[in-house]
């Protein structure tokens, strides 16, 4: 006696004849079926091991993405070695047409995603003597921007039911408080939008460059301010889509990871990577009808005041 599972199979491919269909086309249906999840910078530190711990929970497909293609294909055959399932796609968060690509892809192949980490993000070191003008327009241009242009082209696609997890920093809080108050208002109203934070962001940029960013009220932190900037943009899209996909449960959420011993954190770090990726994995797996947390800053699995 066949099983449930095999007669649905039967009779999807016997629907399909019917209908006149290629096997490509049941390939196609079969895989838009599958979920998936997508790991932006994972092809190290926190970003590997967050794909790594998903590999061991997800059930569904997980990508590892990454900008430099030779770099994300070596870490995917690491994992591979250990005996874990995982694709690569290449995604640069500072090019807009690399991500478009890369939205395409999973649009066309799963019809959407159910899992985004936006974990990509780089910090200059605390003696780089690189000025200060250069640091905020290079980070903020991969940390907040990249972040943006990933969420543009792919918070549509996230499916009912899905996961949004934007790693942050305990850094944004600390230089949050450093704003001034006017800022520090902004940055926690209800009201701000996407393009008001955006302006802000590009604001801090302007003024960096001019060196007049301290004397309008912003800290002297260029990686500070990126995640002021990545933090607030997670609250307000999960303010849009609670109004204009409500019954659709999608979780949007910033993070800290903690301090962690990654290439861009240094040794000295208390935390490993594999500590590192718990909160963005908790975030990322909250269970199916889960209502909360939902646009928070979350630090170890806990919801933090902002």
């Amino acid at each position: 006696m066949r099983s449930r599972a095999a007669q649905k199979c039967i009779q999807l491919v016997v629907f399909q004849q019917f209908l006149g269909l290629s096997p490509t086309h049941s390939t196609t249906i079969s895989m838009m079926s599958s979920k998936v999840a997508v790991v932006t910078g994972g092809n190290k530190g926190i970003g590997l091991a967050i794909v790594r711990a998903l590999c061991e929970r997800f059930r569904g497909d997980i990508y590892l993405t990454a900008r430099d293609e030779g770099r994300g294909r070596e870490a995917v055959a690491s994992l591979s070695a250990e005996g874990l399932k995982v694709d690569f796609h290449r995604l640069d968060v500072t090019d807009v047409g690399s991500i478009a690509v890369a939205a395409d892809f999973f649009k066309r192949k799963y019809g959407g995603v159910d899992v985004l980490v936006n974990n990509a993000g780089i910090a200059f070191k605390v003696a780089d003597t690189t000025p200060f003008a250069t640091q905020a327009d290079v980070t903020l241009r991969t940390n907040y921007f990249g972040t943006r242009d990933v969420l543009t082209h792919f918070l549509p696609l996230v499916k009912a039911g899905g996961r949004v997890v934007n790693v942050s920093s305990f850094v944004s809080v600390r230089s949050l408080n450093k704003c001034g108050a006017r800022l520090r208002e902004r940055f926690r109203s209800d009201d701000i939008g996407e393009d008001e934070l955006t302006a802000l962001m590009e604001r801090f940029v302007e003024l960096a460059g001019k060196g007049e960013h301290e004397r309008e009220g912003w800290p002297q932190t260029a990686y500070g301010v990126s995640k002021i900037g990545v933090t607030t943009l997670s609250m307000i899209h999960a303010r849009r889509l609670s109004k204009e996909r409500p019954d659709d449960q999608i979780l949007v959420n910033a993070c800290c990871p903690g301090w962690v011993r990654t290439d861009m954190a240094g040794p000295q770090a208390p935390k490993s990577p594999e500590d590192g990726a718990v909160t963005p994995v908790f975030l990322a797996l909250l269970p199916a009808g889960a209502s909360e947390p939902h646009g928070k800053f979350v630090s170890d699995e806990t919801v933090q005041t902002w």
